[in-house]
């Protein structure tokens, strides 16, 4: 259970990231679309987990490493924009949020379960 100071942290974080990949994001992607689905901070305030999902991109895996890879540069960009907020700028985890390929996934199979004819039942 996160605490408000946790989550409002994590708002400021989310907004300031979305923006930065929005001006800069063709940079370190060209053609594709990153956005920030979601963000947890630790208790110390020291960590965020930066949850991203890919537009436009066949191979995530390979997004996320490159977007891990210019984690430092991204962390120095998102510190210039909260350094008045917060004492400590935290480290940046990057994952992938794969929620809406669990959706498809989902609904597929209810597809799949609706399409069948149901049996009678049998008394």
């Amino acid at each position: 259970m996160e605490s408000k100071r946790q989550q409002k942290f994590a708002g400021v974080i989310q907004e300031d990231l979305a923006a930065i990949f929005q001006r800069e994001g063709m940079n370190y992607l060209p053609n594709t679309m990153v956005t920030i689905t979601k963000v947890r901070v630790t208790p110390d305030l020291a960590i965020a987990r930066i949850f991203l999902s890919f537009f436009n991109m066949a191979n995530t895996a390979l997004a996320l490493q490159t977007i891990k890879s210019h984690a430092s540069e991204i962390r120095y960009k998102l510190g210039g924009r909260i350094k008045d907020q917060v004492r400590i700028i935290p480290q940046l985890e990057f994952f992938i949020d794969d929620t809406s390929e669990y959706v498809e996934r989902m609904d597929k199979i209810f597809d799949k379960i609706n399409k069948e004819e149901r049996q009678p039942d049998i008394e």
